[in-house]
Order: C-alpha cells, then structure tokens, then sequence
C-alpha cells in the first residue's frame, strides 16, 4: 500500500524525523491559505500523487510570494501528471502539499529496502540525492554505499556513522544523520514498511539534516495491524478493479493487453501470462484467485474482468489442488449469468473434480473453447482476439 509524501512525513514525525513544515491543500485557496499560516518567505508547491519524478513533470513549484502559490496551485491543481512511474496515462492532481523552503546546502539519498536475496533489511544511501536511484545504480554504481542489519540487534549507530561518512554528510552533521538513519530504520520496522525512501535527505545551511521528500511503502499483508495506516489509503490513486478485488481477498493488477486472465496460484499466474505473450498475445491483468476460493470469489473475479473494456478475450487456466475444478466453473456461470459473456473464452481445467467441472461449463449454454494444455489454451485464445 502506497501513501503521499506529506503523510509519510506525518508517520515519520511520530519517530524524530525532522521534515519540513507542511500542509496538506484540496484547492487553491486552502493552499494561500497554508502558505500564510506557514509565514515562510519561500514556499514549495508539491503535487500529491501516487508516483515518482513530479518535479520533471512540472509538478514540484517554488513560489517566493502569495501570488505566486496561487499561481502554481491553479496550474497544478487537476492537472493530468505524466512522469516515468504513471505510465503514459498520467495521474490527476487532487490535493498539494504546500510546504516552508529551506536553505539547501546538499542533497543525498537514503533508502530502507528489503534484500530479498538474503532476507535482511538493507539501508543504502548516496551522496547523489535528487536523482532516481536507478539512474545511480545504472551510470556510478560505485556512489551507492549499502549496510545490511542483524535482524536480531537492529540497526546500529556504527553502520548509520560509516554510511554517513560514505556518503560525505559533512563532519559535523554526521551525528544527527546517523540518528536519522536509525530513526527511519525503527519506523520502517515498527511500520511494517516495503520500502522507506528519502529522496532528497538534505543537509541545510543552519546545520539540520531534514528529510525534503519521503516515500513510504507498506506491506499489505501486515496493514491489519495498522489501523492508522490504513486510514492513509487514497482510493483515488489505485485502480478501480484493483480496489474491488481487495474487497474479496484477490489478488488483481491491471495490465495493458486484451487477453483477460483468471488463474488459481501466484506461480501459474506468472507462468500463463508467460505463454501468452510467448505466443505472441498481451495480458490485461495478473489475477490470483488463490487456493480456497469460494464461487462468490470466482464470480467476482469474473465479473472484474468481464469490466474492463480492454479486454478482448478471457483465458482461465485453472489447476485444482486444494482449488476445486467445480467451483471454479460454478463462478464462471454464474458471473456470465449476471453480466453477459460477449467476448471469446478459452478455459484449460485439471486436477481436482476435473471432469465435474467440464461438464458444469458444457451444461452451461456459454459459448467455452476448452483448452487441452496452458499451451493449447495460450494458442487459441491469442488467435480468438
């Protein structure tokens, strides 16, 4: 679950991580009205999306007066963001962060990440902050400077110290940036995060290290037990299909192909969306109805699929371990019963109550090209859409 940059902050406030002062504007006058409160004599003007890189896109605004933000609110406001991690579709700008300037002497780079190789956090940091980390790693990897954590101890304030003097944080600075590093690492852990990335980490002209920017990343799977957090979730940012399938426990990412994909386990998911582009087809989506789906779960699931428009064709390429082949084909029916099923269908079923299942889908009066393999099933749906 991802979150906005002022409400990163806010959670990392909570641990003593300085940022600067903020608030959060719906409209142009709440942001004149933020920037008065704030009484900085320059104030930055931040687009509040789901995504990287909003300076390039002209989403990030420094305004040295009152007219100036209400200037940058009204441009920014409502305006259709394209940057390298919204895909061609863009974002719309639906609130701002308006937010005091500080005197900015240099920029860095820290990030709290899982290793999945060895299954530790790891703490990177670099002296190239402003820049996306990837860039980095691709053109000077040599600048990027990693420790890993013990689990058992935590982060210690040797690593945090060494790190802060890789990455050049001026002497006097490096106390408070290691404090930052451990103050981030504690909210990473204690927060359940995936990722805690500050992008610029800077170090300002009175000698406080402050967090510019904040990305807080969480894993969904532990959101139950942050109520907090998940109050944080903005529904406008995800998609409407993603957000419906949640509701019923699946797991559903959009795509941008037109063949439909319903399939039981993560590693068949992967594998079908494999073959269909091996034979030569696009996917519109990953979905996982998992291995104890109820038919209302593959109605629903169904019925996800069946909404979105890009979708040409469906390939259902179920095997029935602890999944039942019946079941499966119960929810099939009965999503095509409520909705309509106009679009080509391809369904490959083995394993558990295999030949029930079959023979539910042929009962059905649905229009159903069975499939005798993942591979038969790819190749006939590829050339149905």
């Amino acid at each position: 679950m991802n979150i906005h940059e002022y409400q990163g902050k806010q959670v990392l406030k909570q641990y003593g991580v300085v940022v600067p002062e903020g608030k959060v504007a719906f409209t142009v006058e709440e942001a004149v009205e933020a920037a008065q409160s704030l009484g900085s004599p320059v104030c930055v003007v931040k687009a509040q999306i789901h995504a990287g890189g909003r300076g390039k896109a002209g989403g990030v605004k420094v305004a040295k007066s009152l007219d100036e933000v209400r200037t940058y609110a009204q441009e920014i406001l409502g305006k259709v963001l394209v940057t390298h991690q919204t895909g061609p579709e863009g974002k719309e700008v639906k609130r701002l962060l308006i937010e005091e300037g500080c005197d900015i002497q240099k920029e860095y780079y820290i990030g709290v990440v899982i290793d999945r190789a060895t299954g530790r956090v790891v703490i990177m940091a670099s002296e190239e902050g402003g820049t996306e980390i990837e860039e980095v790693a691709e053109k000077t990897p040599e600048k990027i400077f990693r420790e890993t954590v013990d689990p058992a101890i935590g982060l210690q304030m040797f690593q945090a110290r060494k790190l802060a003097y890789a990455i050049n944080i001026p002497t006097k600075q490096v106390n408070k940036a290691a404090k930052f590093m451990t103050a981030l690492y504690t909210a990473f852990i204690e927060k359940d995060c995936s990722i805690a990335e500050i992008n610029p980490l800077v170090v300002t002209g009175d000698g406080e290290v402050i967090a510019l920017d904040a990305k807080l990343n969480f894993d969904s799977n532990a959101i139950f037990r942050h109520p907090d957090i998940l109050e944080l979730r903005d529904l406008d940012e995800e998609d409407a299909k993603e957000i419906e399938a949640s509701k019923y426990d699946l797991s559903y990412i959009a795509l941008d192909g037109n063949i439909g994909c319903m399939v039981n386990g993560a590693g068949l998911a992967m594998a079908t969306m494999d073959i269909i582009k091996y034979y030569g087809g696009e996917p519109a989506n990953f979905l996982d109805v998992g291995g104890g789906a109820t038919t209302e779960k593959v109605t629903e699931a169904f019925k996800i699929i069946l909404s979105d428009s890009s979708v040409k064709g469906i390939f259902i390429n179920i095997f029935g371990g602890i999944m039942r082949c019946d079941v499966i084909a119960n929810g099939v029916v009965e999503a095509a019963k409520q909705i309509g099923l106009d679009r080509p269908l391809v369904v490959r079923l083995e394993g558990t109550n295999v030949d029930l299942g079959k023979q539910i889908l042929a009962e059905s009066g649905l229009n159903i090209v069975a499939a005798d393999s993942m591979a038969d099933g790819a190749q006939k749906i590829v050339a149905l859409v």
